[in-house]
């Protein structure tokens, strides 16, 4: 039995070399600050409307596909990018190179952590690197929200979406799942531009072997490691997160609430002022915000077993919390494409990007929240839930270095990089001129 996979035809840029492609997936994962909706801003910068590598289709389809998969969504849309591009080879190259610089990041900063407290010098250095983020944020949101909502059904399933995580608190499974219904029923069937060009064919007896494959290198060093090492804390790690990386949908804003509680109330890894304080590591650091996970691992394995022992727990840790998205992409990549050339799976799929809309708009004020203010609290009445800041902790500093970044970036047109190391620099100044 065979499944037809349709490679729309597009003005594209010519494939890169994948030496060409390793540069830029590096460049991707230095900079990939400020969690998921300033990720996807940045690749969509860097992949679609610079370099041309991916059609805006494509990238729309493939972050609406990677928004209903458990995991960190950013991470999964890197990894689709570069198989695109370079096959298996290539989604392992930009999935790791997106994850690895900020791992080694929140590994150092976690042992440093643990051996002397929190940092005041990178609260300092990431204060400029937040005010940054938030408008690379701001620009994704108005660029994204053009080239998705191309209709009034569209707006409504996007302030739909708002309305009912940031106001309701519902679940962002729940939230995609009807705005998919939504777009399947409501469809248009004209034929879709550009799709069903080239066929290829892909066996189902293919796509379930590589599901054993990579299960199998999922699953398998974290059983050797559940043999070798069963009177430690890591099969407990290798356990928990793994199921965290299966049951936990929405990105790493979902899986936060859920580990959190487990982490804190159930196991006693962490204490909650701990958590949070690995959340803050984890905002302000390259890459997924999941990478908290790395926090957990490490800090749970470094009170059982030294910092020997730490290491171990982040390297496991990160490997239940990142190998199943290799899993999840290879298997479904090469479907992404055939499912955009349907129509009625096609607008579902646009229904998707426009309830994303609203999810984003709804990232970008919670983060905005918390880069402006140093406390924000949630005010609950009946079903509605309100983030509020406390007015009188507003940090005028880091709505200084916003304005002067928004000024910089969209205005002036500087790259991501230089704004992002001015910002840091010119944010430790400010913190030590006014401490």
């Amino acid at each position: 039995m065979t499944t037809s996979v349709k490679t729309p035809v597009s003005d594209l840029a010519a494939p890169p070399s994948f030496t060409d492609a390793l540069r830029v997936w590096a460049r991707i994962g230095v900079l990939s600050f400020g969690g998921p909706a300033a990720q996807i801003a940045l690749m969509h910068r860097e992949i679609v409307e610079e370099r041309g590598w991916l059609s805006e289709r494509q990238y729309l389809n493939a972050l609406s596909f990677c928004m209903l998969l458990p995991g960190p969504e950013a991470m999964q849309l890197a990894t689709y990018a570069g198989w695109r591009l370079h096959g298996t080879i290539g989604g392992l190259a930009a999935g790791l190179l997106f994850v690895l610089p900020g791992a080694a990041v929140v590994l150092g900063l976690a042992g440093l952590y643990a051996a002397f407290g929190n940092l005041p010098l990178a609260t300092s250095l990431f204060l400029g690197v937040k005010a940054t983020v938030v408008i690379i944020v701001i620009e994704a949101l108005l660029r994204i929200s053009r080239r998705a909502l191309k209709g009034w059904i569209h707006w409504a399933l996007a302030g739909s979406a708002f309305i009912a995580i940031f106001f309701l608190a519902l679940p962002f499974p729940l939230i995609i799942a009807a705005a998919a219904t939504v777009g399947f029923l409501h469809h248009d069937a004209t034929p879709i531009a550009g799709a069903g060009a080239s066929m290829h064919a892909r066996p189902i007896r293919t796509t379930a072997t590589t599901a054993l494959i990579w299960a199998a290198v999922w699953w398998l060093p974290l059983l050797a490691v559940a043999l070798a090492f069963d009177a430690t804390i890591l099969p407990q790690l290798a356990l928990f997160f793994s199921q965290l990386a299966v049951v936990t949908f929405g990105g790493a804003y979902a899986v936060l609430a859920y580990m959190a509680q487990d982490v804190v109330n159930h196991h006693g890894w962490l204490s909650a002022g701990e958590m949070m304080d690995g959340l803050g590591l984890a905002e302000t650091t390259p890459g997924p915000l999941i990478l908290v996970t790395e926090f957990v691992g490490y800090m749970a394995a470094y009170r059982a077993g030294g910092i020997s022992a730490g290491v171990a727990g982040a390297v496991v840790t990160l490997w239940a919390t990142f190998a199943p998205c290799f899993l999840w992409i290879f298997v479904g990549a090469p479907y992404i494409d055939w499912i955009g050339s349907k129509p009625r799976l096609h607008s579902a799929l646009a229904a998707i990007t426009a309830a994303v809309v609203g999810v984003i708009l709804n990232l970008t004020i919670w983060f905005a929240l918390h880069v402006f203010f140093a406390e924000v609290s949630q005010l609950r009445a009946g079903a509605l839930h309100l983030w509020l800041p406390v007015f009188g902790t507003f940090d005028w500093r880091a709505a200084v270095l916003a304005v002067a970044c928004g000024w910089l970036l969209l205005y002036r047109h500087w790259g991501i990089a230089k704004v992002l190391t001015m910002a840091a620099v010119t944010g430790v100044a400010l913190v030590a001129a006014t401490s």
